[in-house]
Parts: structure tokens; sequence; C-alpha cells
């Protein structure tokens, strides 16, 4: 398959199951993160990957419009909650849906991944080009329970906007007026590049059936981010992945991957 970049996560589809627990890819047109011009192969991948894969392909759509999303701007906890930001979704920069509201948004997401309600952030971590995806600052481990990675240094720029993440975790409450069990983890040491601020971040992990592959960046803190990731999967190993190198293009392991329902 023919493919503009490397980071399935974003250009791949959303796998849901329905009701009567089949399988649907959800196409989600992209546009490479309203930033770049070379994505019209990835746009072409969820077709091709629903095809191969022999699943139905959904293409969610508002007022005759295509949905631009990418995978890395939401994270569910596969009971009805999902988490993203104001700053990838709402934004005037890089806006993927010009004129949608935040209700119109949420009722789209509603609608075609099953979930009953958004919990919205503000801001994601410096240095990545996405302008705000979710999965390098805060992800759900369980259904309710979310890890999300906060700055100690009061001079860093992700100092501000994690903190908020956090106060705004605290304080949400689902539907049922349940609140969320939040955990925090650390951020690795600033990374650039060239005189650019990398996107390097501990809660780029993907969860794998027996694994969950954790990157690393020869950091004093990497071997604390690895024991709380483990604390909260006792049943996978918890594996790190040296990812300085990947994170020089923007991106770790969870930006490279796209797991399919089983």
């Amino acid at each position: 398959l023919e493919s503009d970049d490397a980071w399935m996560r974003d250009v791949g589809p959303t796998g849901v199951v329905d009701r009567h627990g089949e399988v649907r890819g959800v196409d989600w047109h992209f546009n490479a993160w309203a930033k770049y011009n070379n994505w019209h192969d990835d746009d072409r991948l969820p077709q091709q990957i629903a095809d191969y894969l022999g699943v139905e392909r959904l293409q969610p759509t508002l007022n005759g419009r295509r949905i631009v999303l990418e995978g890395g701007s939401i994270d569910v906890d596969g009971d009805g909650l999902l988490l993203t930001t104001e700053e990838c979704l709402l934004s005037d920069v890089q806006a993927r849906n010009p004129g949608l509201t935040r209700d119109q948004i949420e009722t789209v997401l509603k609608e075609n991944l099953g979930v009953r309600a958004v919990v919205w952030l503000h801001r994601g971590i410096a240095g990545d080009d996405t302008h705000g995806h979710i999965d390098d600052c805060t992800r759900f481990v369980a259904p309710r329970t979310v890890l999300t990675a906060v700055e100690d240094d009061a001079g860093d720029a992700n100092y501000e906007p994690l903190r908020e993440n956090l106060e705004r975790l605290r304080a949400f409450r689902d539907p049922q007026g349940q609140r969320l069990e939040v955990v925090t983890l650390p951020m690795p040491s600033p990374l650039e590049f060239d005189g650019q601020r990398l996107p390097a971040s501990y809660a780029n992990f993907y969860i794998a059936n027996g694994r969950v592959m954790v990157p690393t960046f020869n950091d004093t803190r990497d071997r604390e981010a690895l024991r709380i990731i483990a604390d909260l999967f006792p049943g996978r190993e918890v594996v790190g992945i040296h990812a300085v190198d990947l994170v020089w293009g923007l991106g770790t392991l969870h930006c490279l991957t796209q797991q399919e329902p089983g």
C-alpha cells in the first residue's frame, strides 16, 4: 500500500465493534493535520485496509462534509468515555473542520464511536506539530482510569498546560456522576533537534495483546515511567523501546500503530 508517511495512528481506520459484534472501520478524512500538502495516498489507506480485512467502512459526515480527524487526537476507555483536546479539535490554528462547534464535534464522535461523554482537555505538549494530540499527554489505561503527563519544572513550556489538564481530569464527572481515577506520569527532560523542541513523552505508549511498549529516551525518568505503567498493566509485560530516533520525526510508538479490534 502506498502512503505519504509512517503515522498509521492518524491515517489508518479507527476500529469499532457494533452491537452485533461486527468490526467496522471508521474512515475519517485525512488532510495531513491541516498543515502539509502530501496526504492523498494516506487518505486512501482506510479504504484499502478495510477492503483487505473485509470489513465495512464508515465515512463520518456532517452537513454533507466529511469529518477530518486523526486517531492520535482521541483516546477511548472502551466504556463510553473519550479524551481529546480543544487545541486540536476546536482551534482556528490547523483547523480540521472549520465552522463546527464543540457540540457538533461531540455529536459526530458519539454517533460514530459509540461514546457517551467527551473529556475535553485544553492543550497538548510542546513540540507537537499536530497541534494538540491527546496521545502525547493523557491516555486511558482502563475504564474511567487515566494516566496523564505532568511537568515538575515550572519554567518548562509544558508545565502550565499539563497542570491545567490535570485539574480538568480531577474535576470531570461522567454521565453517572462518577469521577475519573487519575494517575500522573513524569515527562522526560526536554529534547531538541536543530533548535526545535521535540514531542518526547512516555504517554505515547502502545497497548498490545500481551505487552505494553513504552517509548524511552535515555533519560533519568525512564525507569520511573516504566514502573508506573507496569503497575497499571499487571497482566502485560511492559517493554521500553529507545525512541529518540523516532521522535526526531515528531512521533513515537502510539503514532506508528493502529490496533484492530479482536
